[in-house]
């Protein structure tokens, strides 16, 4: 559970660099409540693979379209951004106000990527065997994958807001 939440605190992808922006630029709580939300979507995504699996994943392989429309969902999101900072005048905003927003919008970003999903499902599947299938267990391992990956982006996060002496416009 300890390396799989190391990776997946790694995994490249748009919380990875959200996260790193909004940590550079606003500060470490702004981080910290945009992860909550990425977390909060990851435990959603694990209460519907667990309750559905096997039937979900079943769904997901025949529906390739699904990955299409999440990819479409991230891509309109992130033309939105860039327009909407093109627009902006060419300065950092370091207020750490709106953490409520940060929260939901660290847990859309996550929960908008169906491969998020698929991958608790994956994982669910591969390793719910290994553990028996006990509730416990499972609770256990996926609790320590969380914690690990929590625990990793707050170091990102601490790293994260040292860099914000050294970004210009």
């Amino acid at each position: 559970a300890i390396p799989l939440g190391l990776l997946l605190s790694f995994m490249i992808g748009p919380v990875f660099f959200v996260l790193l922006e909004t940590s550079a630029t606003k500060g470490f709580r702004a981080g910290v409540s945009l992860d909550v939300g990425v977390i909060i979507a990851d435990i959603v995504f694990l209460i519907i693979a667990y309750f559905s699996s096997f039937q979900l994943l079943e769904n997901l392989s025949n529906e390739p379209g699904l990955f299409v429309f999440g990819g479409m969902i991230l891509l309109v999101y992130g033309i939105y951004l860039f327009k909407k900072k093109a627009k902006k005048k060419a300065h950092l905003k370091v207020s750490t106000g709106g953490y409520l927003g940060l929260l939901a919008k660290g847990f859309l970003l996550n929960f908008i990527n169906i491969g998020v999903l698929a991958f608790w499902l994956g994982l669910i599947i591969v390793v719910g065997p290994s553990l028996d299938n006990n509730p416990n267990r499972m609770l256990v391992f996926f609790g320590t994958v969380l914690l690990v990956y929590f625990m990793t982006d707050l170091v990102k996060i601490l790293l994260a807001k040292q860099l914000k002496k050294y970004l210009t416009s």
